[in-house]
């Protein structure tokens, strides 16, 4: 009840006018289809008695045909004033999950996982469209339905009505109750299981590769054939249960019938109401049951809303939790970065890192090396304040990194393997930097990652459009428009994570080149795994399972370390 409170009855009274509209149509739409059977029944029993004056068929073949014009009519503008109501809130929710998420990108990867907001975002906002449209719009129709069938009615014979309304009543309250009872918890079921898909799909998307090495795709399809048969049941056993009900729904329609059409026929013979409309008594039963049989769709949806409604409210809290942690913190120009003694460990498994402890002041150049899982990633993203260590502490300027939240990156600015570019110029590609950027400012920054020659080269020059991902541009014109935007951001910090991965030596080197003259006065942390240009690092950081191996600088290391010595011959291709 809290949820609805929060996500579905402000939307009721910010758009009361729009869903009023919706539901009177909805009515027009149902009392369209009734009038149309029941003038259509007199109109057949009136036409087999051949009246004396033409007038008597005439009048109720054109109620006939208004009639028949007004439902689709109705039934069109109701699907639209509905739709249309729907999509603002939509829009409008869509934006709010956006604020939930927003300030919670750099907590995402270690509070929530991807398959989740996959889910969230693919199923769960879309879903409560028909909390509207399926739900609240055809119970509101049902209830007035209920209502003005019995009142009508009660004018021929109150008693009757009364019984007509016990009746119909099974069909807005009993089914409805009893499908919510019988649904509720396979609905519960059945969501959790494609959550569980979700996540699965997502990690085999992701790991598809490690999947196909490690030999073990074949154990992955077949696990993930046996989830998909366990949904494939839950749905199936929903399925049953829906052609079940339709198929009793469909039995107590006609029991209502032969109820309607032997007290019309009663009525007929004691002189209550003309022979005539003894059909349209009867027909007109049809139209308004089935104006009732979606309220038990309807009502059985419920759980899936709030199930839906809980896993937002649960983001939302989240990201409240994440605004409670920042604080008001002053953005320096010169920042140092230091590790304290820093564990880290994934849930149960061995620490990622342990008792790291760095220093990097302000203008400092260092170089992280390791092999793949040595915890160079981890570290990255504790610098970030992704993440938060079990013991020690990662601080910014005296600060933890963790309480800047998004504020982070206003201080560190990364460069990673595939900086992603958008399908736009390369000027809005670099202006993401600064928004409110000079065109002076972006042209100066392209000049510093000497891409101003070949930029200005092309027909459009800098509103070349860059294409999906950057595909206009190869992968080193690539990263050094990615160094643009960051110059032009002008972070104190600047992390570069693998950045120089795929290029060839000859592309490599020049990158490098670039990237240690143009941030020759910011601290520079080099995560790499090549040790091509480390004469340039101030320290040099070896990671081995979690531990500092070695460290020092390149002359250092030359001189005291074989392994390194080894290593940094073999890397420069010497014999």
């Amino acid at each position: 009840m809290e949820l609805f409170k929060e996500y579905i009855k402000p939307y009721l009274k910010q758009y009361k006018g729009l869903m009023l509209t919706t539901v009177l149509l909805g009515i027009i739409t149902v009392l369209a289809s009734s009038l149309l059977t029941f003038t259509a029944g007199y109109l057949i029993t009136r036409a087999s008695e051949m009246p004396l004056t033409i007038l008597l068929i005439y009048v109720p073949i054109v109620g006939v045909r208004a009639f028949g014009i007004t439902r689709p009519v109705a039934k069109y503008l109701e699907r639209l004033a509905g739709h249309n109501t729907v999509l603002k809130i939509l829009s409008e929710m869509r934006v709010k999950l956006y604020d939930m998420l927003e300030p919670q990108t750099l907590f995402i990867r270690s509070r929530f996982q991807t398959g989740d907001l996959l889910g969230t975002l693919a199923d769960d906002i879309e879903h409560l469209q028909d909390a509207y449209i399926r739900t609240i719009f055809p119970i509101v129709t049902a209830l007035f339905l209920l209502l003005y069938s019995v009142i009508v009615l009660a004018v021929f014979d109150w008693l009757f009505a009364l019984w007509i309304g016990l009746c119909l009543s099974v069909l807005v309250f009993v089914y409805p109750l009893l499908s919510l009872y019988f649904l509720k918890k396979r609905q519960k079921e059945l969501k959790a299981e494609k959550n569980q898909l979700y996540k699965k799909l997502t990690d085999a998307v992701f790991g598809i590769s490690d999947w196909i090495v490690s030999g073990n795709k074949t154990r992955f399809i077949a696990e993930f054939l046996t989830s998909t048969k366990s949904t494939y049941m839950l749905e199936r056993k929903m399925a049953n249960w829906n052609h079940s009900r339709q198929f009793q729904l469909q039995v107590w329609t006609g029991v209502i019938l032969i109820f309607v059409g032997l007290w019309a026929g009663k009525a007929a013979l004691a002189g209550e109401i003309l022979p005539t409309y003894i059909a349209s008594f009867t027909l007109v039963t049809i139209p308004i049951i089935e104006g009732l049989m979606p309220t038990s769709q309807a009502v059985e949806r419920i759980p899936a809303y709030e199930e839906s409604l809980a896993r937002i409210n649960y983001i939302n809290k989240q990201g409240i939790q994440n605004s409670r942690q920042e604080v008001e913190i002053p953005l320096p120009s010169t920042v140092d970065l230091v590790f304290n003694h820093v564990t880290f460990r994934y849930g149960e498994q061995e620490n990622a890192l342990q008792s790291i402890n760095l220093s990097a002041p302000f203008r400092k150049k260092i170089a992280i090396l390791g092999k793949s899982g040595s915890g160079k990633s981890t570290l990255l993203q504790l610098s970030l304040g992704e993440l938060s260590p079990q013991i020690g502490e990662v601080l910014v300027n005296g600060i933890k990194a963790i309480d800047y939240g998004d504020k982070i990156h206003e201080v560190i600015s990364v460069l990673n393997q595939k900086p992603y570019l958008f399908a736009t110029t390369v000027e809005n590609n670099i202006r993401l930097g600064k928004a409110n950027a000079t065109r002076e400012e972006i042209e100066s920054v392209i000049k510093q990652v000497k891409l101003d020659k070949y930029i200005y080269s092309l027909p459009k020059g800098i509103n070349t459009q860059m294409e999906e991902t950057g595909q206009r541009f190869s992968g080193g014109e690539r990263q050094r428009i990615a160094l643009a935007r960051i110059l032009l951001k002008n972070t104190p910090i600047v992390i570069l994570d693998e950045p120089t991965v795929g290029l060839d030596p000859k592309t490599e080197l020049d990158l490098l080149e670039t990237i240690y003259d143009v941030l020759k006065d910011k601290t520079v942390i080099l995560i790499t795994h090549h040790l091509i240009g480390l004469e340039k690092m101030d320290e040099i950081i070896f990671l081995d399972n979690g531990c500092i191996a070695m460290r020092g600088s390149h002359e250092q290391l030359l001189q005291t370390n074989q392994r390194y010595k080894q290593l940094y011959q073999l890397d420069r291709g010497d014999e």
